[in-house]
């Protein structure tokens, strides 16, 4: 039996069409404008072609911090609007600004303003292209689950809010002992016998198979999946979703078979990886570490107004290999914020001074943990180090939360630029969730993109 799909595509590949798709439109503005009016400016060819390649490095590269290859950004046009005017504008004006690398300045300043107008003119019409006929439409996948009734909601609410064009739209309950009478929302209950005629009918691109009980795929069930896998259905399972969706370690899923999952990233053996980073850090460190002395006096001035107290103050923190440092901090909180015992930091926590919160919104508050960084107690991307409190607390509770110190802690991470502060132990499940990934997945890459979000991070003012 032959099966029609509507054409969809993963996360990663509609991230590199955003990516092409912004130079293509650009540099085909550009071309027409050349062609058309008498700009001459920026033009293609062979000669000059280094300069085509500088102007694509720096729309991908700003597009990435302002947020151009977030889905959920790419999806609204409101923010893409947003995102369209701070990458057009940075890219204009860091490429007219150096001419080594790109045309010289012309003379004529109206070709600058054309050049601005034709970058930006482009991108917005190709973003809201793609808003209004492939966001909403092309790039939709539905998807069957297959699971016991009990966990619909718990599978289900773990994927929705991450693609915002990936729906369980159905869901077939692997425990028949337990009845068919469940839907959730928009999420119909499918017998096993109308499974093979539902992904037919609707156009369900993937089963994802959840079913931790062994017993859960019975013998009928296997053939309808045999048959709809032999007839060029995905079929997947619901931790490999998850995992490719939200960019996190499912530790909920993985107590009985953890062997999968480890071990992790090569990159923490790698000694080559670990020398460049180490080289990277100190070099990053001591220019971060020269910025904080060029703004102390009005971080003292900040502080003797907005904090009245001490600047700095060093707290206990766990390290690499459950080892316990002392990390180096400015002051953000009253005169003993934990008087009555530590507790976990919250939203508009009413300890933070005025001063302290623009401290911790623009991440200025961690400058001194440069010197940590330098002493070798932290690196600049890894799991944010906790309190040892806090982590014989969590750790009780979950699973491989220890496994966090198989690597240096980081001034930033993935869970930080992921997700917002942790405030309870299900924050710090979810966190654990991304330090995880991070950890299996280790590599330049990755840290890069870590990189570019948390300039994101406080560009937007979005420090806890």
């Amino acid at each position: 039996m032959a099966i029609k799909y509507k054409m969809h595509f993963e996360i990663s590949e509609r991230k590199v069409i955003l990516r092409l798709f912004d130079v293509l439109f650009v540099l085909t503005a550009l071309y027409i404008v050349g062609y058309f009016f008498e700009f001459d400016y920026f033009t293609i060819s062979v000669n000059n072609f280094n300069w085509t390649i500088i102007l694509a490095v720096y729309l991908n590269l700003f597009g990435s911090i302002f947020e151009m290859y977030n889905l959920q950004v790419a999806s609204n046009q409101f923010l893409v609007l947003r995102s369209t005017i701070l990458t057009a504008s940075l890219t204009v004006l860091v490429y007219l600004l150096t001419p080594y690398f790109s045309p010289t300045l012309p003379n004529n300043r109206i070709q600058m303003l054309v050049f601005y107008l034709a970058v930006f003119l482009a991108l917005f019409a190709w973003r809201m292209f793609y808003v209004l006929f492939l966001a909403s439409n092309r790039f939709v996948q539905n998807a069957l689950l297959i699971c016991d009734k009990e966990q619909v909601e718990e599978l289900i609410l773990g994927l929705e809010n991450i693609d915002p064009h990936y729906k369980i739209v159905a869901y077939v309950n692997s425990d028949e002992a337990a009845g068919n009478d469940f839907e959730y929302h928009y999420v119909k209950n499918i017998p096993i016998n109308d499974m093979v005629r539902y992904v037919t009918e609707n156009h369900i691109s993937e089963i994802v198979i959840a079913s931790q009980k062994p017993e859960g795929i019975t013998v009928d069930l296997y053939h309808h999946l045999l048959y709809l896998l032999e007839s060029g259905n995905i079929i997947r399972e619901y931790t490999q979703v998850y995992e490719n969706k939200t960019q996190r370690i499912p530790v909920q899923y993985i107590a009985r078979d953890f062997y999968r999952f480890f071990p992790f990233s090569r990159s923490n053996n790698n000694h080559l990886y670990l020398i460049v980073v180490r080289a990277f850090e100190i070099a990053f460190s001591l220019t971060g570490l020269a910025i904080g002395v060029v703004l102390l006096p009005l971080i003292l001035i900040g502080n003797a107004i907005g904090n009245r107290g001490k600047l700095f103050y060093t707290q206990e923190r766990v390290g690499k290999d459950a080892k316990v440092f002392s990390i180096l901090k400015l002051r953000t909180m009253i005169k003993n914020a934990e008087s009555n015992g530590a507790v976990f930091t919250t939203t508009n926590d009413v300890r933070i001074t005025p001063f302290g919160t623009f401290l911790r919104k623009t991440r200025l508050d961690e400058i001194p943990q440069f010197v940590n960084i330098l002493k070798g107690e932290m690196a600049v991307v890894g799991p944010r180090p906790e309190r040892p409190v806090f982590v014989d607390e969590i750790a009780a509770m979950m699973p491989f939360y220890e496994t966090r110190h198989v690597v240096k802690p980081g001034l930033t991470g993935w869970a930080q630029v992921n997700y917002s502060y942790g405030e309870t132990i299900e924050d710090s499940l979810i966190k654990l969730q991304y330090d995880l990934y991070y950890i299996k997945h280790r590599s330049i890459y990755l840290d890069l993109n870590i990189a570019f979000k948390t300039i994101t991070t406080v560009l937007f003012y979005r420090g806890q």
